[in-house]
């Protein structure tokens, strides 16, 4: 017994209770991108509760006009620049492919589009990548690549491996926010 109640015969929860432990699930990242030269921007990550899709949105700037490949990569090490952060994020052993395709690396995340004055803002929902469980991306890295990503269908050596997205331009470490 407990303050006049049983276990048995406990109050119900209020319904403010029951929505604030709903809100406690929810999490958020940050990256800051830098790269070589002028390339550099945040972006954060956001899901509601476990199952949920993430929703990714950012600024990028200092690019070039046009796609760029967009990918989470399977390490947290930027000590030797962006080329210490492996391979796309890909727990499942599958090809590469384009955001939409089933399968594909759960770090495939397509391309953002820079304007003409180099800045990309982009805001999209992903359901495969997660802020919790076996798709968690906190502590892996956000690349930015030169050239746009084929999502696998360009017919190059490394179309099904990279999506032929070129060299790496900026990079940055996933954290809780």
């Amino acid at each position: 017994m407990h303050q006049g109640y049983s276990l048995f015969h406990r109050k119900p929860t209020p319904k403010f209770e029951i929505e604030a432990l709903y809100r406690l699930q929810e999490r958020k990242a940050i990256v800051v991108l830098k790269g070589s030269g002028q390339v550099n921007g945040n972006v954060t990550f956001i899901q509601a509760n476990r199952g949920c899709p993430v929703t990714v949105t950012g600024v990028v700037s200092g690019l070039t006009e046009g796609p760029h490949g967009f990918h989470v990569h399977e390490k947290g090490d930027v000590s030797n620049g962006c080329l210490s952060t492996g391979s796309h994020f890909n727990p499942q052993g599958n090809k590469h492919g384009g955001q939409n395709d089933e399968p594909r690396h759960v770090g495939d995340l397509g391309n953002i589009q820079a304007d003409n004055t180099g800045v990309a803002k982009f805001s999209f929902s992903d359901p495969l990548i997660s802020l919790i469980g076996a798709h968690n991306i906190l502590g892996r890295a956000v690349v930015v690549h030169a050239e746009t990503d084929d999502m696998g269908r360009g017919g190059f050596t490394d179309s099904l491996i990279t999506g032929h997205a070129g060299s790496r331009v900026a990079c940055g470490v996933i954290g809780i926010l």
